[in-house]
């Protein structure tokens, strides 16, 4: 039996431009809100994420982080 979809947590959530509009391209392709999309990406991270990429991924936006800051 299917888990029960409840959303129990509200948090705000801030996107860029380009990373809103992804989220938004997504959703509409899959059909589905965009709460229901970040549910699926958090709910099903291990499986939509390549884990040697992932590192890799994260250390990159790392350094670029302070200099998208400004």
């Amino acid at each position: 039996m299917p888990k029960r979809l409840r959303f129990t947590r509200r948090f705000p959530v801030m996107l860029t431009e380009d990373a809103y509009r992804r989220l938004r391209g997504f959703a509409d392709d899959a059909g589905i809100t965009q709460d229901e999309a970040l549910v699926f990406f958090f709910e099903n991270f291990g499986s939509v994420t390549h884990p040697e990429n992932l590192g890799h991924r994260l250390r990159l936006f790392k350094a670029e982080l302070e200099d998208r800051k400004r």
